[in-house]
């Protein structure tokens, strides 16, 4: 089983004729996502790698039925896109860019919810089911499918822990990198809950870092809502306050977001919470979690 994407994703690539849109398109196709459509304004009637492209969101909808979006397209104008892909049914947004301002990011979060549909993202790696969908920038070939459902704020400590398990023979159902912007449209507590009632989902990873307080609000979710067993890593726990570390997201400020208080926060929800990417996968293994 699987979380949001699977056999059953129809992908739409706005911003397919960028050089990035273009190639992640491109690694999407040969892992077999079926990409059904792309958007670039101007370009309609060209392809990509067998690809059509439109110029409206509104046009490869009706063309081609998707229903999810990636988004390639530069800050400056990806909270238009995003809006674009919920203002004409699309409902699954994956949102790739980086550096769009906070303040588009309120609204463009607040448009989304109202429409009913969801965003992952902005600047996140985008998810994976793996040997189903790849809806990102995730490297396919690290993953391995399984039952363990992974939830990530750092898309690369996501990739040294999917490989850390794949290595040891230890398979994922789904795994969502949600982004390290300090808003964003999925946090830890909708995956989890996802996560919780996917019945091929058998335990949880849950990496954390630095920065705001969604992960003590996801440990005492967890702890009243989560029967699935949970190993927690969390990233910057030497960084000093007031200082950025990384993603936008990611600064201690006010005497809140420390690394220690967020592992804390985790143990009291009697979650396992390893020292190193590495490690998270030595605890799945040793608890045998991912039958």
């Amino acid at each position: 089983m699987s979380v949001l994407v699977g056999t059953q994703t129809r992908l739409l690539v706005q911003g397919i004729t960028g050089r990035e849109g273009e190639f992640h398109t491109r690694q999407m196709l040969a892992y077999g996502t079926r990409v059904v459509a792309g958007v670039t304004p101007g370009r309609g009637g060209q392809d990509v790698a067998g690809v059509p492209v439109f110029n409206t969101v509104r046009q490869a909808v009706e063309e081609t039925q998707a229903n999810t979006s990636i988004i390639y397209v530069p800050a400056p104008f990806a909270a238009d896109a995003i809006v674009e892909a919920v203002d004409n049914g699309i409902g699954l947004v994956v949102c790739i860019s980086e550096g769009i301002p906070i303040l588009d990011m309120l609204k463009v979060v607040s448009h989304v919810k109202a429409r009913g549909a969801r965003l992952i993202g902005p600047n996140c790696p985008g998810l994976i089911s793996p040997g189903l969908a790849k809806v990102g920038i995730m490297s396919g070939h690290i993953h391995r499918p399984g039952s363990v459902g992974i939830v990530s704020r750092s898309g690369t400590l996501t990739y040294e822990i999917v490989s850390a398990l794949t290595t040891l023979g230890i398979g994922q159902s789904s795994v969502v990198g949600i982004g390290g912007d300090p808003i964003n449209g999925t946090s830890f507590i909708d995956c989890l809950s996802l996560f919780q009632d996917d019945p091929g989902t058998s335990a949880i990873v849950l990496v954390g870092e630095i920065g705001g307080t969604d992960e003590e609000a996801a440990a005492v979710y967890a702890r009243e809502r989560v029967t699935k067993p949970i190993v927690g890593f969390i990233a910057g726990l030497t960084a000093p306050p007031g200082r950025r570390m990384g993603h936008a997201g990611a600064i201690i400020t006010g005497g809140t977001g420390s690394a220690a208080g967020k592992i804390a926060a985790l143990k009291v929800a009697g979650i396992e919470v390893a020292t190193s990417p590495v490690e998270v996968a030595d605890i799945v293994k040793r608890r045998n979690i991912a039958a």
